[in-house]
């Protein structure tokens, strides 16, 4: 009787082996079989058992299947694998689907997604690069380069402009209606740049040396020539400051 169980024992001991060899657990958990491949381990259970019973005899394979059937069931089942490969054993799985890469508790559900408190960091305050602009536009009366006293404000606004600005530095431009002969008209032109000029310089005390000027006749007309109120439109003097903050 002791022979005859000592040779029942063989088959599963060596079932046994060969389980315990296929689902040795790695230093990371993963183990080829587990809990969640017992079926594997029952198949291969029942046929190593069932192969290592026939070498006994015909009789003992299919006792030997069944013993390797269950027992590799319960050796799988006993295995400690990572099906989700989150860092926690499946028996001790409680989350077993977690993503890949997912913080988990010790208990294999994910940590916890707390508001982060930290304040927004601040946004850097552009600088103001758009430059600013003034521009004059003096009024004269017919054949006259005298500057008119209604004129003087405006003159004086530019003037303070390039006071705010010292950087800056401006052209004045002197120009006539169509009446007259070209060279009257160029020389008119000039006398009117000249008289803004020596108002800027002389009156509001802009230096000599920012602002220049320049006739230039009937040659840009703004307005219509052919009638009363495009001549008056265009016997003017123009000047322009820009300047950035």
């Amino acid at each position: 009787m002791r022979t005859r169980l000592s040779r029942a024992a063989v088959p599963l001991l060596l079932v046994s082996s060969v389980l315990s060899g296929c689902a040795t657990t790695s230093s990371t958990g993963d183990a080829p079989l587990n809990q969640g491949n017992w079926p594997i381990c029952t198949v291969i259970g029942g046929l190593a058992g069932g192969g290592l019973g026939a070498i006994e005899s015909s009789a003992w394979a299919g006792g030997g299947a069944v013993a390797g059937a269950v027992l590799g069931t319960l050796v799988c089942y006993a295995q400690d694998g990572d099906a989700d490969g989150d860092g926690v054993h499946d028996r001790r799985d409680r989350c077993p689907d977690t993503p890949a890469n997912t913080p988990v508790r010790h208990n294999g559900c994910p940590l916890p997604d707390y508001p982060s408190t930290e304040a927004p960091a601040a946004e850097p305050v552009a600088e103001a690069t758009e430059a600013v602009r003034v521009e004059l536009d003096v009024k004269f009366d017919f054949d006259k380069s005298e500057v008119k006293e209604e004129s003087q404000a405006d003159i004086k606004a530019l003037a303070d402009f390039m006071g705010q600005y010292p950087a800056t530095t401006t052209v004045v431009e002197g120009h006539t209606d169509s009446k007259g002969t070209d060279a009257y008209n160029q020389s008119l032109s000039e006398r009117r740049a000249n008289a803004v000029r020596d108002v800027l310089v002389n009156q509001y005390g802009v230096g000599g040396d920012r602002v220049s000027a320049a006739g230039y006749g009937e040659s840009k007309p703004v307005a219509d020539n052919d009638t009363d109120e495009g001549r008056a439109i265009n016997r003017r003097v123009e000047a322009a400051v820009e300047a950035k903050p």
